[in-house]
């Protein structure tokens, strides 16, 4: 079954054009195998092990999509709520099929409510390597073992807003393109480049190499406060950061240039990983010009 035209959008300045026709399949079964792609979205065990290896993953709502689209990534289907099939009226979907389907069904694929009403799967593309990441940077931060995907996405929108050119992952991080990754860093994963070390923490030597200063974030009372870091220190920097709660391995420490700390008030020891990130960030980049 096919739905009609979408409604008329209005394009700069508030002049009507008409949406080109949107061919829409309507699902209604959950177990259709069409969505298998979309089955489960909840359960992190099993998508971590479903979408790397079959080289997709998952964009939930309409903004998000359309900068996965901008990014260039190529889509493998969409699935949206019935009531929002003209959302997708203007873009060029390609070969990639639109299913539409009640927020019923919708939720029993899923597993969840889909307020958002638009998913999109998108075929991943090729990482890069981290030579060739660093190659292009000024700034970058290199992550340790943060596999709570709320707090890498947080990372990466912190790094697209404050200045840092790239993001450098241990081999334990958790997936930058999980759904709940891509959600929070309002698709900024698809803007800041990324690559992952194979070797760790070994790996820091090469961006060492690459003529970085590593700056190992951590709570140490002896540490250099980020504020008082050399012009020399902050012209090319590599953050280094932790996990939550743990923070960083004494292994990525000693692999490091400078250990710095955020001072910290009132009794608390330490921030939010993705907190602290902002807060370093906006440190290391403060005499940026704007822009």
């Amino acid at each position: 079954m096919e739905n009609a035209p979408g409604r008329p959008a209005r394009g700069a300045g508030g002049a009507v054009r008409q949406n080109r026709r949107v061919s829409v399949h309507q699902i209604t079964d959950p177990d259709d195998d069409r969505i298998s792609d979309y089955r489960a979205l909840t359960d992190v065990e099993l998508r971590t092990r479903w979408e790397p290896p079959h080289g997709l993953f998952i964009a939930e709502g309409e903004l998000v999509l359309r900068r996965a689209l901008r990014a260039g990534y190529p889509a493998r289907s969409f699935l949206v709520d019935a009531k929002r099939a003209d959302q997708l009226a203007d873009l060029d979907t390609g070969d990639a099929p639109v299913y539409a389907a009640t927020q019923e069904v919708l939720e029993r694929a899923t597993g969840f409510h889909v307020h958002r009403g638009v998913l999109a799967s998108f075929r991943r593309k090729p990482l890069p390597d981290v030579a060739e990441v660093l190659a292009d940077a000024r700034r970058v931060v290199i992550l340790e073992d943060v596999n709570n995907h709320t707090n890498l996405g947080a990372v990466f929108r912190g790094a697209a807003a404050l200045g840092i050119d790239a993001v450098l992952l241990s081999p334990s991080c958790a997936d930058p393109l999980y759904r709940r990754s891509v959600r929070v860093s309002m698709g900024e994963v698809f803007a800041v480049p990324y690559a992952k070390h194979e070797r760790w923490p070994a790996g820091l030597d090469q961006v060492r190499e690459a003529g970085f200063t590593v700056l190992a974030m951590t709570p140490a009372p002896d540490a250099v406060p980020i504020q008082r870091l050399t012009p020399a220190q902050r012209e090319r920097a590599a953050l280094l950061l932790g996990a939550e709660g743990p923070g960083l391995t004494a292994a990525a420490q000693s692999a490091s240039d400078v250990r710095v700390v955020i001072p910290m008030r009132r009794g608390v020891d330490s921030l939010n990983v993705a907190a602290a990130a902002a807060v370093a960030f906006w440190e290391l980049g403060r005499d940026d010009p704007p822009g």
